[in-house]
């Protein structure tokens, strides 16, 4: 029976989703071709345009082999093929961007594509005129789709196998099916997969689409518009002109893109389509509201610090700078919160007439933390921290009241009860995975500053944070070979996260 109805659900559903990504990669190269064309970059154009057709006759001959083959992994086979998608797939992005380009190695095309599809947004080439108005457009638009790759994979994949932050609030363990919807999908989860599709994809190009006009009506650019917008929604950092210090859109645009940031402090911001229990109101959301509470009372905070060296040196300084220094810090901490990594052009404001250095150690930690699950954001996420945050107020209350007995609280509806457990175990595998890249790096003739920022900003996929964190300025074109292809595993590892590869390569659970 199952076989007759995966007969009759279309060539989609019997399409592997590695070849459905590939084939989909291949007609938005397109885009960038008739842009180019447009511009009369022909040869651009052409490199856009025949790798389009080359990777659409693969993907079609490939099809037509296997249209007689039916999955039989099921939602774990998914995830493999998330994993091809991040590692494998930017191999064929980057061929018409190393062409068109022509003046850098593959391994840095290549470098470059996996920043872009895990929202990382490491810029492989910091001089903005280096690249043609075409390759920039190719660069977002990766990043974009990358972004509602994890929007869709956060549904369909990662949440029935409880992975990704789920498995704080899920009853089922880590990569396992849980009970419900899930299992009884289990036969059709390629079907789920195409539902949630349908369901979000139109929401995720209504939104940027609202970014983009926005921006268009603030007097910004139209080309650093729709890439503003595209990063703003995937939370990859990627720009055309170097950043917010680049864009015409002034004070306007960058209130416009912190509205939109928001969409990556909590899934419910536009979808409750996880939630199992507790609430799916947003102001009762604890990952919104510790989000709230970082953005508001960081850059509060940090004003206060600079205002305080600037009295200590005898610095004037008037209620106009004030403002814009809190303005800067707000949109700077909310950016790296949801590890998109814009810095307001008012940024340094405050440390010009303070005379303090950069809170490179702030913007690393706001990283770590990460936004919200299920959404484009990196890090440990703010569902695990809250987590954490419960469970250090028990122990607190255990000290006080040791034969006292814990409820479920408001708070604690959607916390499982080995959430804090569970959530622990992430953050001693993050800190592992941390410390085993850093000392790679630093093996292979980095610094120890400069391989904890590489780190960190690979592992939280916050590229910006390389040039944002530090002084000193690293190059990523200076690194050797092997330094990049660590680096480039620790982007798919940030974006996949530690308990998912996990997940992959345990034998009991393909037997399962």
């Amino acid at each position: 029976m199952a076989r007759q109805a995966g007969q009759q659900i279309g060539p989609l559903r019997r399409l592997p989703l590695f070849l459905l990504l590939w084939g989909i990669a291949s007609i938005v190269m397109w885009v960038p071709a008739g842009y180019a064309l447009a511009l009369d970059d022909h040869a651009t154009s052409r490199s856009f345009f025949y790798s389009g057709i080359v990777g659409l006759t693969i993907v079609t001959m490939i099809a037509l082999a296997m249209q007689n083959r039916f999955p039989k992994r099921g939602t774990l086979g998914q995830l493999a093929a998330l994993m091809a998608a991040y590692s494998v797939l930017p191999a064929f992005l980057a061929i018409p961007f190393h062409d068109a380009l022509g003046t850098t190695s593959f391994l840095n095309a290549y470098f470059d594509m996996v920043s872009a599809i895990t929202t990382t947004g490491a810029d492989m080439f910091p001089d903005p005129e280096r690249l043609s108005a075409p390759l920039h457009l190719w660069r977002a638009q990766v990043g974009w789709m990358g972004g509602l790759l994890m929007w869709i994979a956060a549904s369909a994949i990662l949440a029935p196998l409880s992975l990704g932050g789920f498995e704080v609030t899920a009853k089922g363990e880590p990569g396992r099916a849980v009970s419900g919807a899930a299992q009884s999908e289990k036969a059709d989860p390629r079907g789920r997969l195409l539902r949630i599709t349908r369901t979000l994809a139109p929401i995720y190009a209504a939104l940027t689409g609202v970014i983009w006009i926005l921006l268009l009506m603030a007097g910004e650019q139209g080309l650093t518009a729709i890439c503003h917008a595209m990063s703003v929604m995937a939370t990859s950092g990627i720009s055309p002109v170097g950043g917010m210090e680049g864009s015409t859109a002034g004070v306007t645009g960058e209130a416009i893109l912190f509205l939109f940031l928001f969409f990556a402090l909590s899934r419910l911001t536009f979808s409750s389509d996880t939630v199992t229990s507790g609430y799916a109101r947003l102001d009762r959301d604890p990952e919104f509201r510790i989000g709230l509470m970082i953005v508001f009372a960081l850059p509060l905070m940090l004003l206060l610090r600079n205002w305080g060296a600037a009295l200590d040196v005898g610095s004037d300084v008037t209620a106009e700078q004030g403002l814009r220094s809190l303005w800067g810090g707000i949109f700077t901490v909310l950016s790296f919160l949801t590890t998109t990594g814009f810095e307001s052009a008012n940024w340094g404001e405050a440390r010009q007439w303070s005379g303090l250095g950069t809170p490179g150690l702030i913007l690393m930690g706001l990283a770590v933390i990460g936004g919200g699950v299920a959404t484009t954001a990196g890090g440990v996420k703010l569902l695990r921290v809250f987590a954490l945050y419960l469970n250090g107020l028990r122990e607190m209350e255990r000290l006080i009241h040791p034969s006292s007995i814990s409820g479920q609280g408001v708070g604690n509806r959607r916390i499982q009860r080995d959430g804090a457990f569970i959530a622990w175990v992430f953050f001693m595998l993050f800190a592992l995975s941390l410390a085993a890249i850093s000392v790679t790096l630093a093996a292979l003739g980095s610094g120890f500053e400069q391989a904890l920022v590489l780190s960190i900003a690979t592992l939280t996929t916050t590229g910006p944070l390389i040039d944002s964190a530090t002084d000193l300025s690293i190059r990523l074109t200076d690194l050797d070979g092997g330094a990049k292809a660590v680096l480039c595993a620790a982007m798919v590892i940030g974006r996949l996260e530690t308990l998912a590869i996990i997940a992959l390569i345990t034998p009991t659970l393909w037997r399962g």
